[in-house]
């Protein structure tokens, strides 16, 4: 996929699961039920040792396993490990601040880029350096009335909200309903896994809450 049809499947399917573990197996259990519920976009964060190592293994069990299924990475923050990732197979980027080094790297690759941001200036400087979509993070410390601020002088601007953004009706529908374009959903979403067909049940009920 392009960088524009990636941005374009977040936009559709905008609950981004943002999941690290260190074990290849289980890794591939959520993968594989994010997908079934109807996930369509899933973000492996770079926050292990071997974190390198689980994602060239799930690559290409997404790859085989989840077709539509867009794999990219995130907690990256310099030029070296982003090249790392882009030779892995990564779809798109993600990192907690924004680093020029590393949308150089996104944008020598056409690769799509979602660098985090909290201020307006971040946001402009973000969009002028190449990202295709701004992450505002941690999205609890600034709250949803900051997103909908920022449509007042940014209307058009694409927004992902990481961090305090609940798996929940009220949540979700508070952050969309704010503004944002898209959310990822961290530890909240994978609390309690003991039975897979009951998270994909609650997956595919978060989707309903976003609908307009």
């Amino acid at each position: 996929m392009t960088k524009e049809e990636i941005l374009q499947l977040v936009l559709e399917k905008p609950l981004v699961p943002v999941y690290y573990n260190a074990d290849v197996e289980i890794t591939k259990t959520i993968v594989k039920a994010c997908y079934e519920a109807g996930i369509r976009a899933f973000e492996f964060t770079n926050r292990g040792e071997n974190a390198a190592d689980v994602f060239s293994k799930i690559q290409p069990f997404v790859r085989e396993n989840c077709p539509g299924m867009i794999l990219g990475i995130g907690t990256i923050v310099d030029a070296e490990t982003a090249e790392k990732y882009v030779k892995l197979g990564a779809d798109f980027i993600v990192q907690p601040g924004t680093t020029k080094e590393v949308g150089e790297v996104c944008k020598k690759h056409n690769l799509a880029w979602i660098p985090g941001v909290m201020t307006p200036t971040e946001i402009y400087s973000a969009l002028s350096l190449g990202a295709s979509m701004v992450k505002i993070f941690p999205g609890n410390i600034v709250g949803s009335a900051y997103v909908k601020a920022l449509r007042g002088p940014m209307p058009s601007v694409k927004i992902m909200v990481t961090g305090g953004v609940e798996p929940t009706e009220s949540s979700l529908k508070e952050w969309f309903g704010a503004g944002a374009n898209a959310v990822g959903l961290g530890s909240q979403l994978f609390k309690d896994m003991n039975d897979i067909e009951i998270f994909k049940t609650k997956v595919k009920e978060l989707f309903s809450f976003i609908q307009p």
